[in-house]
């Protein structure tokens, strides 16, 4: 979007105008634009090239091969109309109007394929002991432990990375020097991660007290950093946001199916028999959404855990809501649940 101007191209430039510009721009495109920026047409490449082999010179004007009904969109629309449109048509790049159809920008594939950037904080919880996975944790905090070629932690940043976040914040308490090694201040991920450190274990909420004072006045999603999901983190933000929620926690289906019939009695006479009943429950995934005012209940080096620190917030009152997720989801807390990882990896994370 920042680069369209230097593909503009004045009515009665040559040909060889042209080519000079889609080729130092290397946009692959020329927008042909009047005076006053109304668009004329644009130019590809492929416009010239056919434009040559029906006998066009390179000093004649480039309005003899441009396009002069081109695909274009508003500057207004939304990534996922530009997206279509480009798709529908096999464009390389679209032109933007504004309103009252004058040129305002363009749009190209490499582009709207990216992520949008997002700016809100994403907390990870990575302190644990991993008692449960020794002797693998014996010299290794659980979320550094390898899956497939790259430490778990590292599997979950690239999930966020991947959707446009960029600030990220890791809470550590057992060996923290891994994750700092190989993590740094996050720039070989094109990120920043700044880390604050429990001296004592301060439960599942507690590290929230230690955040920096200046974060983003925006919700944060905090998740476990022994965790590998395909969850859809923008859409959590979304349903969080629409629904006016203080804290969202994601939760996901679960069920349990009885082997046996199921028998209900009042004063020892059956007053109900259901034959191998199926129990349905919403399961805590351990990834949360919280603004700001919930972040600031927690004091420095207090210790909570969050099932506490949302019963708190709902019973002042705030909006503490859910999100169920049906996405891949696994919590890596067993070797059983290691090993099933490893077979998980190379079929979801490509």
């Amino acid at each position: 979007m920042s680069d369209w101007k230097r593909v503009v191209i004045s009515a009665d430039a040559t040909i060889r105008d042209a080519m000079r510009v889609i080729d130092q721009a290397a946009l692959r495109i020329g927008l042909i634009c009047n005076e006053q920026n109304k668009l004329l047409g644009t130019v590809t490449d492929g416009d010239i090239r056919r434009g040559l082999l029906v006998n066009c010179e390179m000093q004649d004007s480039v309005a003899r091969v441009m396009n002069t009904q081109p695909i274009t969109a508003k500057l207004t629309s939304a990534r996922e109309q530009r997206l279509q449109l480009m798709d529908k048509h096999d464009l390389l790049a679209l032109p933007l109007l504004d309103e009252a159809g004058y040129l305002a920008g363009l749009e190209t594939l490499h582009q709207a394929l990216q992520p949008a950037k997002r700016d809100n904080p994403v907390f990870i919880m990575a302190g644990g002991f991993g008692t449960r996975l020794q002797p693998l944790t014996d010299h290794c905090p659980k979320p550094m432990l390898r899956v497939g070629d790259k430490p778990m932690l590292e599997h979950l940043i690239n999930q966020f990375i991947k959707q446009g976040f960029h600030r990220f914040y890791i809470s550590t308490h057992y060996m923290p020097e891994v994750i700092h090694n190989h993590f740094g201040d996050g720039s070989n991920w094109g990120i920043s991660v700044e880390y604050v450190h429990e001296d004592n274990p301060l439960g599942t909420g507690g590290a929230l007290g230690l955040l920096p004072k200046n974060l983003p006045n925006l919700p944060l999603v905090m998740m476990n950093g022994d965790v590998l999901t395909k969850l859809n983190y923008a859409q959590l933000l979304q349903h969080h946001e629409t629904q006016g929620f203080d804290a969202t926690m994601s939760v996901r289906e679960d069920e349990h199916r009885v082997p046996f019939g199921v028998i209900e009695t009042e004063e020892q006479l059956i007053v109900n028999m259901v034959e191998k009943p199926t129990f349905r429950y919403k399961v805590n995934t351990g990834i949360y959404v919280l603004n700001p005012e919930i972040i600031a209940k927690v004091k420095v080096n207090q210790r909570i855990d969050m099932p506490t620190l949302l019963e708190q917030g709902r019973q002042a009152g705030k909006r503490i809501g859910t999100y169920t997720s049906y996405d891949y989801w696994l919590d890596i807390g067993q070797m059983k649940d290691y090993q099933k990882a490893q077979l998980d990896i190379e079929r979801l994370f490509k």
